[in-house]
């Protein structure tokens, strides 16, 4: 680790800025569809407190989303800047998949974020749920050309390499769904999904904490832990499938991340350990007998390949994989925990009553940011030293950039979004400190199919982001936190 060289400053700079950006999107992706579904259930009974329940969150998601666009393009420049030779040879292959992620995500959620934010009472209840449908599939669409990118560069397919060294399509379906991409796909929007879950769910629950009759905050939290009970479970089992197909692919990662350095039969599962580099051992080890290979092969005496079958400069650093991955998987059993839990008070009638199950899930709120970035880290950092894995490495695919220029901007970077970023989170902490707002009182209830065009009857309040002047200061005085 050498903090001179402008390649390793590079890393850094990159790793810092897509962080924050990774951040911000795995709150919009799930909280475009919870958006989605408050307002379909509000149309679909006529409860207002479901259209109060979009009210709240749609600030969030408004402040969420402009954060990501921001800390979005940033990295874009990146690409010119310090890995100006990793976009010359690959760019033949990633720049059509990140146009496409253009004309199809960015159109979406550009052409009908406004009419959701601010359309209710201009377009009517019909096209305004159409909107929102379209936010998140957007959301869901730029996930879908991002990660078939981040995929291609961890498995690449589909391509061949020119005279002048430039990878080159042959065939986009091959680039597009290569070996990776529906494994990292599914564990991605899953994992988006859990950390808008969990958010909500720990919102609901220090409501309720203070005060046990909120409706909305009743309403919050139980949708949460459905989320919790169903969908954690299939997240560690597409983790599973993810593990097997990267083991097929990147074997030298999950050596990594194993923390196994010797191949063997019967491998063991370290719970935990202290893998060392440099004398090729995990030391402290504590570990499960052959489940390690039953993990990878779904055999006990399967062979597991250990870092040793590489070089040295050819094996990712081991022991950074090695937690990250733990702490990924130790919050992925949290979660499935505390939703088998919830659905266990659900069923005895105490959903909202018990206090361990309500501080629990507000402990957990920021379990799903600190998964998807264990995750992240996984992913990106057992791809070293490649930056196309196997064919084209990290060293050599940066911009002739000297140390003091890397350095100021990294500098840079960190003071600036500590200032943005830090006081666009502040906000958003300080709308869900706000009260769940109680319902107003019921309309008529209007069938889905005569909800068009037309106007909306006029609700109680002025839009559903009347309180984002709060940001600006002309509000600021009004409410507490």
């Amino acid at each position: 680790m050498d903090w001179t060289d402008p390649i390793f400053l590079a890393r850094v700079q990159f790793a810092f800025t897509v962080s924050f950006h990774f951040l911000f999107p795995a709150l919009t992706i799930g909280l475009a569809s919870y958006l989605a579904v408050l307002q379909g259930l509000h149309l679909w009974t006529g409860r207002q407190i479901y259209h109060s329940l979009f009210n709240y969150w749609v600030k969030v998601f408004a402040v969420a989303f402009a954060m990501g666009v921001v800390s979005g393009i940033v990295m874009t420049y990146q690409f010119g800047t310090n890995w100006s030779v990793f976009s010359d040879r690959a760019g033949p292959v990633i720049g059509p998949l990140m146009a496409y992620e253009v004309f199809t995500a960015f159109f979406l959620e550009a052409g009908f974020l406004g009419i959701m934010l601010f359309g209710l009472n201009r377009v009517g209840r019909g096209l305004h749920m159409f909107a929102t449908v379209m936010v998140a599939l957007g959301t869901a669409f730029s996930a879908f050309w991002i990660l078939a990118v981040n995929s291609w560069m961890q498995t690449p397919a589909g391509h061949a390499i020119n005279e002048a060294g430039q990878f080159v399509p042959t065939s986009y379906w091959d680039v597009i769904f290569n070996p990776s991409f529906p494994y990292r796909f599914v564990h991605t929007l899953l994992a988006a999904y859990l950390t808008t879950a969990f958010l909500v769910g720990a919102v609901g629950a220090y409501h309720l904490l203070r005060d046990r009759n909120n409706e909305g905050a009743r309403i919050m939290f139980s949708m949460a832990m459905w989320m919790a009970v169903i969908v954690a479970p299939l997240q560690i089992i597409a983790g599973d499938l993810h593990g097997l197909n990267s083991y097929e692919h990147q074997p030298a990662k999950i050596a990594a991340l194993e923390g196994h350095f010797e191949t063997q039969a019967g491998a063991p599962f370290y719970i935990i350990g202290f893998p060392d580099m440099e004398a090729e051992t995990t030391r402290y080890a504590i570990s499960i007998p052959k489940a390690g290979s039953l993990i990878l092969t779904h055999e006990l005496n399967g062979v597991v390949k250990g870092l040793k079958e590489w070089p040295p400069e050819d094996r990712p650093y081991a022991p950074g994989l090695f937690w990250a991955f733990r702490i990924m998987v130790l919050i992925g059993f949290l979660m499935a925990a505390v939703g088998i839990w919830s659905a266990w008070l659900r069923w005895k009638g105490r959903l909202y009553d018990s206090l361990g199950l309500l501080r629990a899930a507000l402990y957990m709120g920021p379990s799903g940011f600190i998964a998807v970035l264990a995750g992240w880290y996984v992913t990106e950092v057992g791809r070293q030293p490649y930056t196309v894995y196997g064919l084209l490495r990290t060293v050599e695919s940066a911009s002739p950039i000297d140390t003091p220029g890397v350095a100021t901007s990294l500098l840079a970077f960190f003071v600036i979004y500590m200032i943005v970023f830090g006081a666009g989170t502040v906000y958003i902490i300080r709308l869900l400190g706000h009260r769940p707002e109680p319902a107003e009182p019921e309309l008529p209830h209007q069938p889905i199919r005569t909800a068009g065009v037309t106007p909306a009857p006029a609700l109680a309040d002025e839009g559903p982001l009347e309180d984002l002047d709060e940001f600006s200061g002309a509000k600021g005085g009004e409410r507490g936190a």
